[in-house]
């Protein structure tokens, strides 16, 4: 199997997000939330297979590891209680994608973190996506307050009941930040990449899997700016008198292969070792165009993995499937009971 472990529904019914909108400003006014919206099957369906269904199969993968529109999460935006609604919608809906698609997605929670309130307060929704829904992972914002980082770093005992909870349920984290609350940093060019590395050098800088052994965290976006200044972080690491990097970080940090052209492709797989690298494209999402010296989509991804030519057909195998299977514990039994359901229905 090709396994993508990076999607997003950013081709959700357009009522879903007016719906956010609608009680963003309600909180503003200090009325009454607004119900939620109605939104059917075929309007999941409409979304789905003219985006995500369609570019799954013609880029040759088979499987996309879900979640709600990081960008939209937004948890700047409003109270906890909000929040946490806003989440539950968002997991309620991605849920029913993976119901009505379940050869092509398995869902990935949003969590409901809000600026000043302790993770701790994401664990009941964690557990309810995991034990009722059947998701494997969550998106973990290490910055809630949208950019002013505001919050401890995610190597503070703050943290630690949350990442009991993952420990327990077996599933990982991706490490995502949301929209920005600051124009001199733009979303997805700017805030995500800063995200994805200030998140790494927490890690560089405490012992948390020195506590947590086996927990699992995924950095997006190719690591933000990490392989490609690995001397830095290595050499950082020793003048801090730290371990070698792939001793205490990489038997829990991964990253993933959205990275859009074919050379920073090739030094992302020349500096990580496959064993951390999972596929991924993020499609539909930050970057959707073609580009003008190959006149392919910058975001088919596997297109540069398959031209790396020093990597063997074991390593793209880790890359491509093992990897996952590995890091989201949960995600082989998932396709299993999916083969097995399908086999009783024949």
């Amino acid at each position: 199997m090709i396994i993508d472990c990076h999607g997003h529904y950013t081709t959700s019914p357009p009522q879903h997000e007016a719906w956010r909108a609608k009680q963003i400003a309600a909180l503003k006014d200090g009325t009454s939330p607004p119900p939620r919206p109605p939104i059917t099957d075929e309007e999941i369906r409409e979304s789905i297979e003219g985006g995500q269904l369609r570019i799954q199969r013609e880029r040759g993968t088979d499987l996309t590891i879900f979640s709600p529109r990081a960008a939209s999460m937004g948890h700047h935006l409003a109270t906890a209680e909000a929040n946490a609604a806003w989440s539950s919608e968002c997991n309620d809906l991605v849920h029913r994608v993976c119901a009505l698609f379940p050869r092509n997605f398995v869902g990935v929670c949003q969590l409901p973190q809000a600026p000043g309130v302790p993770p701790e307060n994401c664990i009941a929704e964690l557990r309810r996506c995991v034990q009722e829904l059947g998701f494997i992972g969550c998106n973990l914002n290490p910055d809630p307050s949208g950019g002013h980082w505001s919050g401890l770093p995610l190597t503070d005992r703050s943290w630690y009941p949350l990442y009991e909870a993952m420990v327990e349920l077996d599933v990982p984290a991706m490490v995502h930040v949301s929209s920005s609350c600051n124009p001199n940093f733009h979303a997805t060019g700017a805030h995500y990449i800063n995200g994805d590395t200030s998140a790494f050098m927490q890690l560089l800088t405490a012992d948390l899997f020195a506590d947590f052994p086996t927990l699992k965290l995924i950095i997006p976006h190719g690591g933000g700016a990490v392989p490609y200044h690995w001397g830095r972080y290595r050499g950082l690491a020793q003048d801090m008198n730290r371990p070698l990097l792939s001793e205490y970080l990489l038997k829990n940090v991964f990253f993933d292969t959205c990275v859009y052209h074919q050379p920073g492709a090739e030094l992302l797989a020349k500096v990580i070792p496959a064993e951390n690298i999972l596929f991924a494209s993020e499609t539909i999402g930050a970057v959707q165009g073609i580009d003008p010296e190959t006149g392919h989509f910058y975001d088919d991804t596997r297109r540069y993995i398959d031209a790396i030519p020093w990597l063997n057909g074991a390593e793209r195998q880790k890359i491509y499937e093992d990897n996952a299977r590995a890091v989201y514990g949960r995600l082989s039994g998932q396709i299993e009971r999916q083969r097995s359901i399908e086999g009783a229905t024949l």
